[in-house]
């Protein structure tokens, strides 16, 4: 079998081109893939030349780990059959082109343990399962506490925004230095940072992935508050010690997500306790994938790109 797949050849070499499939096992599915989403954080990093040193990584790269579509073939020891619609975390099934991501083409293969079955009538923001989840992961991190202020209002922003209230917490505080986002706010209020003289937050969650902010962040908490990176940070991050001494500050970095946090996720938007809804701001066809990724990464409205994926063979 072969697919057409966004494939990097180096930094800011993007190509649509046809790989040959790794052929299905027993416990595989073979997934045709409806939409997949542009990541602004790690794979900007792939896409720039600028990700740390990573297991797995390299180059040529299928990038893209947001991914939905429709079983095509179930293989022996499945449960799932076709005509199920799933979530698809990216895939390692590509002949002569790595998969440390993976889910930026148009049919897939990958064993059934990695997917999530989802609602058909979320359609493409489906795709966005992953990006909940992570922020899910951070919430419910070791001695959480709800975030009191959260770091930028992209769609990582507010999500977190949005569980914090499925939670049951009080609405955040959301700092936003782009006008352009401020705007999408449920509930909760969305502020320049210097229109902010609060000191006191308890938990302050970064989701801007600006590695140059954490000593203005430390400034702002109070004795014993914590710092919690949320965002993946190619810089070296490092602060001032005696600030972060005199308010025995603590930082916590959130990693992926797990399995438990992809379940209570979708158990959450199954609910409508969480939603999906208004993140998706762009979509382009995948033959357009370099345009698609350009935009995702240069231009402040785009929330989320989608991948569109229908009609690519």
């Amino acid at each position: 079998m072969q697919t057409n797949a966004v494939i990097l050849q180096g930094p800011q070499q993007l190509d649509l081109g046809a790989l040959d499939l790794i052929a299905p096992a027993a416990g595989d599915l073979v997934i045709e893939i409806a939409s997949s989403g542009i990541s602004t954080g790690t794979e900007k990093l792939f896409w720039d030349g600028t990700m740390p040193p990573f297991p797995g990584m390299g180059y040529p790269l299928v990038p893209g780990y947001e991914s939905v579509g429709e079983v095509v073939e179930a293989g022996a020891g499945t449960t799932l059959r076709p005509g199920a619609r799933v979530f698809v975390p990216g895939a390692n099934c590509f002949d002569g082109a790595r998969g440390l991501f993976g889910g930026a083409a148009s049919l897939l293969v990958t064993p059934e343990s990695r997917v999530t079955p989802v609602d058909p009538a979320l359609g493409a923001e489906g795709a966005l399962l992953a990006l909940a989840a992570t922020a899910r992961h951070a919430l419910a991190g070791f001695d959480h506490t709800l975030p009191e202020l959260i770091v930028g209002h992209g769609t990582l922003g507010r999500l977190l925004a949005r569980l914090t209230l499925a939670a049951g917490g009080q609405p955040p505080v959301v700092w936003e230095i782009d006008p352009a986002r401020r705007d999408g706010a449920a509930g909760y209020d969305v502020i320049a940072p210097e229109d902010d003289a609060r000191r006191d937050y308890r938990s302050i969650y970064d989701a801007s992935g600006r590695a140059d902010m954490l000593d203005s962040l430390i400034g702002r908490i109070a004795r014993g508050g914590e710092v919690v990176l949320a965002g993946f940070y190619a810089a070296p991050l490092q602060f001032a010690f005696p600030p972060a001494f005199m308010k025995e500050a603590r930082l916590r970095v959130a990693a992926e997500w797990t399995a438990d946090d992809m379940a209570a996720t979708r158990a959450l938007i199954d609910a409508g306790a969480l939603s999906l809804g208004g993140l998706v701001t762009h979509t382009l066809p995948a033959d357009q994938a370099g345009a698609a990724y350009g935009t995702a990464f240069t231009d402040p409205a785009c929330l989320k790109m989608i991948l569109d994926w229908k009609g690519t063979a």
